[in-house]
């Protein structure tokens, strides 16, 4: 597996091909999430052949945006069935980073603990100090796709994905569950004071 020159290739064409009008499923959050993947793997001493496979499942578990924002994860997996044997990796390698994938659609279902890895990392913000602001980026995507328009269906829609939301690895189960719970709060208290008005 020549992971280095797999990532140059994704990334590049990540960044030629996503649309602007994706604010949230942009190029950055796919390097925070493989960056988020990169800390966990090591907190969660995840051995080196598995950290690459991991590593590999986060640049490619979006790639399907440059395709449909509809069932993107299938087309990330087509995305990398495609070109990932051209950088070595063989067909067991490519299956297993296509069942990492496939776990991140909502609600998430990772099969083994290298899923579990790639869905913590890919919602990592619910827990962390940048919730509003990344928060308010996806609610601006989403507006542009006209999947939601007004502030009080986003904040019911936050409210709802927290409730539902739990995180799997002992890592952030331990450093963002207690944040993520504090966010649900304030969404509680927020909704409720509009409520009284």
């Amino acid at each position: 597996m020549d992971y280095q020159a797999a990532k140059t290739f994704i990334v590049e064409k990540l960044r030629q091909e996503l649309s602007e009008a994706l604010t949230y499923h942009g190029l950055h959050h796919t390097l925070d999430v493989l960056q988020t993947v990169e800390e966990l793997c090591y907190l969660e001493n995840t051995e080196p052949y598995e950290t690459v496979l991991v590593k590999t499942a986060a640049l490619f578990h979006d790639a399907g945006f440059m395709v449909s924002i509809q069932d993107h994860e299938e087309y990330s997996c087509k995305i990398a069935a495609h070109y990932l044997p051209d950088f070595g990796y063989n067909a067991e390698e490519i299956n297993r980073i296509n069942e990492m994938i496939m776990a991140t659609k909502i609600p998430q279902m990772p099969k083994d603990k290298l899923g579990q890895l790639l869905c913590d990392a890919d919602l990592d913000y619910l827990g962390r100090d940048d919730f509003y602001r990344i928060g308010d980026s996806l609610y601006q995507e989403l507006k542009t796709h006209s999947v939601v328009q007004e502030t009080s269906a986003w904040m019911d829609i936050q409210i709802n994905f927290l409730e539902q939301h739990s995180f799997f690895t002992e890592t952030n189960k331990r450093r963002r569950a207690p944040k993520k719970a504090d966010f649900l709060k304030e969404l509680r208290q927020e909704k409720a004071a509009i409520k009284k008005k």
